[in-house]
């Protein structure tokens, strides 16, 4: 690969020139034959994905064809893109080896079905020359209107949820990473752009883009040549296709790889894996957790129509500290003696590791209830590593209770790899059965809570944060408050794509699966997460122009009514 360094001060005036040599059809072909291949053998929706929408990724020609007749590199990369997110699934990309990013300093966001500005960066868009303000809505970029830059957009950042890919699309008109757009380096020097003001009037603003990181090209690659056997009297230029590992690096431990689940990219949305809410804390609030760097929660309590009603925000799943846990128990059980009911907030949280997510319900549920299901899709890779991982606990002294984890997901690989199913049965990743106790004391004393519960939810509540709220409601315990999750109901890693294009794509190697099929009008009835989501009890959308302006205190007070509701008729 040759990269384009450019100097600091040159990023100003940034362009890319258009005339550098490119892979060769041949190169472009085998790469995309590489992802292909990939998704072929270790994708886990592969039928849910045909039946809910209609995609078969193993119909590689017209994709191919259009490998074929790419003008470029870079053209050839949107191609891999589109093919993955044609998926609609969160946890697959295809990720284009570069750091350049471009920004317009303004951060946009999708309420009341309108593209407004909801951040400004002020040191590099001064009042005095820029005085739109937080709440204006933008109608357009470059004279396109905006909704034709989201439908555009819209292929390169597609969700599990339609409704995530919009809001991902709005935030990428502002904010464009050559990783995801891979002709955001072709940006001018400013873009224009026209808003509308709260008055109804419309302006026109010249705005800067401040570009950093090295933009990307690729090519002339050399190939390997193979000379044709025995006297054979030419030589065949086409390329061999490049061995592969089964999984950059090695795997580690199996079951902790396969059970974590997450997206770690903010891709520009505000407040996506923060620690700190997106609203303001109600008044009175007292603080428990959140003063320190260091905490991992923001936790406290207030009181509304002389409830008392504990709070805390879950940002992420992706630790499995034990201080994180500890921290955590130690927070419900004051809960549980100083409070009348518990709000709980994973709204735009990124998901992480899956164990981490089911003994938060077993804190939150003092019933026994139904972990998630895992579908595994069983490939050699997954039957090797689950082995070793058994023989090694085995030899190691491991507890019991890890050994026979170990044992039963070998065997339910090993069936529907000798049956040559494509996946396996539900099968648990954290716990030994399908069902499951609340969390207990070394006494075994229960010490879940037992008051009223409600948890905030909303279509980026990802991954792990689709499947609490699916225990949960699954479990019949607790409110869920807010928007459908984003749907991301798989287990994830990552594969690099190509030795001549160096991409990387993620993949889903499992799919969650809930206690009974859930019925919903726009896809197929299923056990699923994946796509479907987790409907709220009480659907109440935070994306309003109201809550933007008002740092979502009709939110607040919507949740608050809610649970106050839930404490006084005794609700779950």
């Amino acid at each position: 690969m040759r990269t384009i360094t450019i100097g600091i001060a040159l990023l100003a005036s940034l362009v890319v020139p258009a005339c550098f040599g490119q892979l060769t059809p041949e190169q472009k072909e085998q790469d995309f034959d590489v992802l292909a291949g990939l998704y072929a053998k270790n994708y886990a929706p592969y039928e849910w994905k045909k039946q809910a929408f209609g995609f078969d990724l193993l119909r590689t020609a017209p994709w191919l064809e259009r490998v074929r007749s790419s003008k470029s590199d870079l053209e050839f990369y949107e191609i891999c893109i589109e093919y993955v997110s044609s998926l609609q699934d969160s946890h697959v990309w295809f990720g284009v080896p570069s750091d350049f990013r471009a920004t317009l300093n303004i951060g946009l966001d999708i309420y009341d079905g309108k593209v407004l500005i909801e951040a400004i960066d002020r040191t590099r868009l001064p009042l005095a020359r820029f005085p739109f303000v937080i709440g204006d809505e933008v109608v357009s970029v470059d004279g396109v209107a905006v909704e034709a830059v989201i439908e555009n957009l819209s292929k390169f950042v597609r969700q599990a949820n339609p409704r995530s890919t919009r809001r991902f699309a709005a935030a990428y008109i502002a904010s464009r990473s050559q990783a995801v757009i891979p002709r955001a380096p072709e940006l001018g020097e400013s873009a224009t752009v026209v808003v509308r003001r709260a008055n109804g009037a419309e302006e026109t603003y010249t705005l800067p883009w401040t570009k950093t990181g090295t933009p990307l090209t690729v090519g002339p690659v050399p190939s390997p040549k193979r000379t044709a056997v025995r006297g054979a009297s030419r030589i065949d230029d086409a390329d061999p296709v490049p061995d592969q590992e089964a999984a950059p690096p090695a795997y580690e431990l199996a079951w902790r790889k396969v059970q974590q689940s997450g997206v770690s990219d903010s891709r520009g949305l505000v407040g996506y894996g923060a620690r700190n809410p997106i609203y303001v804390l109600p008044a009175g609030f007292l603080l428990r957790q959140g003063a320190s760097a260091a905490d991992f929660f923001v936790s406290g309590t207030y009181q509304s129509a002389g409830q008392r009603i504990g709070y805390i925000r879950i940002p992420n799943y992706g630790t499995l500290s034990p201080a994180v846990l500890t921290t955590f128990e130690r927070e419900i059980a004051f809960f549980q003696q100083n409070t009348d009911g518990l709000v709980v907030d994973q709204m735009r949280n990124t998901g992480g590791f899956l164990c981490f997510g089911e003994n938060v319900v077993a804190r939150l549920t003092p019933n026994e209830f139904r972990p998630i299901g895992y579908q595994i899709r069983a490939t050699r890779a997954w039957l090797l590593d689950f082995y070793n991982d058994l023989q090694s606990a085995r030899a190691g002294g491991a507890d019991t209770w890890i050994i026979d984890l170990y044992e039963n997901l070998f065997q339910q690989v090993n069936h529907a790899y000798s049956e040559n199913r494509g996946l396996t049965g539900p099968v648990p990743l954290c716990s030994l059965g399908m069902t499951r106790q609340p969390a207990k004391d070394s006494a075994g004393r229960s010490i879940a809570y037992t008051k009223p519960l409600l948890m905030l939810i909303d279509e980026f509540s990802t991954s792990t944060a689709d499947s609490v709220p699916a225990m949960l409601q699954d479990a019949g315990r607790g409110i869920l408050f807010g928007m459908r999750t984003n749907g991301a109901g798989g287990t994830n890693t990552s594969f690099y794509t190509g030795a001549y294009s160096e991409g990387l794509a993620g993949m889903t190697l499992g799919i969650m699966t809930r206690k009974e099929p859930i019925a919903t009008p726009e896809y197929p009835t299923g056990p699923y997460i994946e796509n479907i989501g987790v409907r709220p009890d009480i659907e109440y959308d935070y994306m309003t122009r109201d809550n933007l302006l008002q740092q979502g205190r009709p939110f607040v007070a919507a949740f608050t009514e809610a649970i106050v509701n839930a404490i006084r008729t005794g609700g779950k």
